[in-house]
């Protein structure tokens, strides 16, 4: 592999990684656009066993905004251990685990998951996006 060659590879990693992040921030902060963006546009697919499954992103991003964006909600999202393979030049695909905790403002509930989520992405004119995401659910604590 030529320099050139293993730099355009950190430099898809980290543009991946960048993308996860810019995507769990969104849904902590309810960037309604910002989330639609993070996924390509056309078909795609969402598999969020706990919420449901899409196969494009206004519809899932129709029901993010519907749960999530509402004063009394307040989420953090922790994606770690990235685990990121590049298949060819645009397309890769991703594990990750995910820390979440939800709040209920008004009632004082609250919600513990522990999540893995398993990701596809393509370079689509030059930027990455998210075109298949699933999750499932590892560990979960109500209180």
């Amino acid at each position: 592999m030529t320099l050139e060659q293993r730099i355009a590879r950190l430099e898809a990693l980290e543009a991946i990684r960048q993308l996860k992040h810019r995507y769990l921030n969104a849904c902590d902060l309810k960037e309604v656009e910002t989330i639609r963006d993070c996924f390509a546009s056309g078909p795609i697919l969402v598999d969020y066993e706990a919420v449901g499954r899409f196969e494009d992103r206004d519809s899932f991003v129709a029901l993010y905004q519907s749960l999530a964006c509402h004063p009394r909600v307040r989420d953090s999202h922790h994606g770690a251990n990235p685990e990121i393979e590049l298949l060819c030049d645009d397309h890769a695909r991703g594990r990750w685990a995910l820390s979440y905790f939800n709040l209920d403002a008004e009632s004082g509930a609250t919600r513990r998951l522990g999540v893995m989520y398993d990701d596809e992405y393509r370079r689509i004119d030059g930027a990455w996006k998210i075109v298949a995401t699933r999750s499932r659910i590892l560990a979960a604590v109500a209180g």
